[in-house]
């Protein structure tokens, strides 16, 4: 009898435990515990990330495949199978995307392949920086209305030592690649030579794997806001992977995604998210924006009454706003909110081949190749008393290479009287039957 109540106490206690757990947890709430702030995150992010592939020409060289290549000339465009080459994230509703210009480097073609799309999407590049190692390509959508799903940048130098952040990538085509970890260091530079061409001083670290396929890809936090963009791994250390910090991917887009560069009006501002707002960072003198009166440190609050949430959108907005018609800018300076009207200007109205002869005195056109070439010297001109003469080729302007009028007249437009110009100049002499090429550089005070 006593083992009997003692058996009956003991299924009572069992089953009263299981009542106690149950009311706690059901089956649902218990399957939650698996979906943690690191798996929310990816979640959110990943549709974000694409696979960008790449197809470059081969030049071949040869007596016969000259003659084949006259003679077959069709086929010379053919180009090799595409070579998938990183990774990169999709930062704007409009296609807009960052990666490294090391992943886009040489292309030709360049395809993205996003995680829930089985057919690939040509993109086309916007603009790249060497020395930061950001570049801005859009795709271009079958469907032109089409909207994408876009990650957001964090701010400025909102990184936490320690904190666990996710490398995200699509690499190889295969679909998202996930590798976690935590921040290692905030400011890291990379025993890579290569590093030191650089504009990159300070890399973030981290020891969630990068495989070479993820460079590109964007190091996020678990808000799913991107803290880098991912560009390296340590091949003699594990656990040893490098990105480039937000604060510099923001800086390259605030010089990568301007009216000048998308559509060639000339604007001549930079904005910038700074704490969550977008804000004035540079104003060129003579420029539109300056003889508007914006200033540098101004907060961007709409554009022709639509709200500006980051410098992506203001941009789009000041272009949507179209050429030689005024937008209006409703902007924040101190404790008082100001409306300004800027018109923007086709740039090679004002930056062109007129404007170098005044400056300088030459008469120029692009080169077949690299840089310009100078077809005539006008008389007692400061290029003339410099020793400049015709079918030289200017390469540079104060060594930023040039490749067409328009840019070589914007440097020169910023150009006081008197003040020097530094001309990175190529020309060829002929020693008897050998032509010889020199490069030097001249410097001319402009009028």
């Amino acid at each position: 009898m006593k083992n009997t109540i003692m058996i009956l106490l003991w299924c009572v206690m069992c089953v009263a435990h299981l009542v106690v757990v149950s009311s706690l947890a059901s089956p649902a709430e218990m399957a939650d515990v698996r979906r943690d702030p690191v798996v929310v995150t990816v979640n959110e992010v990943l549709p974000t990330v694409v696979n960008i592939t790449t197809r470059t020409r081969v030049e071949h060289r040869g007596i016969f495949y000259d003659w084949w290549s006259k003679n077959w000339a069709p086929f010379i465009e053919e180009l090799p199978p595409q070579m998938s080459a990183g990774s990169g994230v999709i930062i704007d509703e409009d296609g807009y995307i960052v990666t490294n210009v090391h992943v886009i480097e040489g292309a030709d073609e360049i395809w993205v392949k996003m995680m829930d799309d089985s057919q690939p999407m040509k993109a086309i590049p916007i603009a790249g920086s060497m020395v930061s190692d950001i570049a801005v390509l859009k795709i271009q959508a079958p469907d032109k209305n089409r909207k994408f799903k876009a990650a957001k940048l964090a701010a400025d130098d909102d990184l936490l030592l320690g904190e666990t952040v996710i490398a995200l990538g699509n690499p190889f085509g295969l679909g998202g690649s996930v590798s976690r970890g935590i921040l290692s260091a905030k400011s890291r530079r990379s025993p890579s030579e290569k590093v030191i061409q650089l504009e990159v001083p300070d890399w973030i670290q981290t020891d969630a794997a990068i495989n070479p396929g993820n460079s590109g890809g964007p190091l996020v936090n678990l808000h799913g806001e991107v803290i880098g963009i991912n560009v390296a791994v340590y091949k003699n250390g594990q656990g040893i992977g490098f990105a480039i910090p937000v604060k510099q991917v923001s800086d390259a887009l605030s010089k990568l995604i301007t009216p000048e560069i998308l559509e060639d009006l000339w604007f001549g501002a930079r904005f910038k998210n700074i704490n969550g707002r977008v804000e004035v960072v540079e104003v060129k003198p003579k420029s539109p924006a300056a003889e508007a009166g914006l200033r540098k440190g101004d907060i961007l609050l709409k554009i022709n009454n639509k709200p500006i949430s980051n410098s992506i959108k203001a941009v789009k907005e000041l272009i949507a706003a179209g050429k030689e018609r005024p937008a209006e800018l409703l902007i924040n300076r101190g404790s008082r909110q100001t409306i300004l009207k800027v018109e923007l200007v086709e740039k090679r109205k004002i930056f062109n081949a007129a404007l170098i002869r005044q400056k300088l005195g030459i008469i120029v056109k692009p080169a077949e190749t690299e840089g310009l070439i100078i077809e005539n010297v006008d008389r007692n001109s400061p290029a003339s008393e410099a020793g400049i003469q015709p079918g030289m080729l200017i390469q540079a302007i104060d060594r930023f290479k040039v490749d067409n009028v328009i840019d070589a007249a914007e440097i020169l437009f910023y150009k006081e009287k008197g003040q020097g110009v530094e001309l990175t100049i190529l020309t060829q002499r002929r020693r008897g039957f050998l032509i010889e090429t020199y490069t030097g550089k001249i410097e001319v005070k402009v009028r």
